[in-house]
């Protein structure tokens, strides 16, 4: 079990962060925007890397609408968040690589497959937060897909 590392963000940043990476993903789907994705890459790298509570986009919003606009502040596992940057900036990276060098049609369905992914977790449902969580915690939240993969963890 990792440990887990808890760190206190505004709800309304970490929401913007989340509906922010799904609104361009989306967004670039219906445009057919290879550069939007790119934008998506970028974000989730720089937030794989500086962590959720310096996060380009928590940060955005902290400095900016927080300001006018106070969120309550909420408890995240700083790991699980990482875990969902990375993963978003991995399917995103695939994504790009096949819209410009290998088969485009392909690149945007990997874009569609990774926008209901991130909309999904940021409604709540099934993301890589959650999948993180039932994999390394006993007592951790698991989606349909987390306790499947749970099982055949454990075989």
């Amino acid at each position: 079990m990792k440990e887990y590392r808890p760190v206190e963000v505004s709800n309304g940043a970490f929401n913007f962060c989340k509906y922010g990476i799904a609104t361009l993903l989306w967004l670039s789907i219906i445009v057919q925007s290879k550069l939007l994705v790119g934008i998506c890459f970028a974000i989730l790298v720089l937030s794989a890397i500086f962590k959720v509570k310096k996060a380009p986009l928590v940060m955005l919003f902290t400095r900016t609408a927080d300001y006018f606009i106070k969120s309550k502040r909420i408890i995240l596992d700083e790991r699980a968040v990482r875990f969902a940057h990375i993963v978003g900036a991995v399917f995103s990276g695939i994504a790009l690589i096949f819209l410009y060098f290998i088969h485009p049609l392909t690149g945007w369905i990997i874009t569609g497959i990774l926008a209901l992914l991130k909309t999904s977790g940021a409604m709540g449902y099934c993301g890589a937060m959650k999948l993180y969580s039932c994999l390394n915690n006993p007592n951790g939240q698991c989606c349909r897909v987390g306790k499947k993969v749970k099982k055949y963890q454990s075989s």
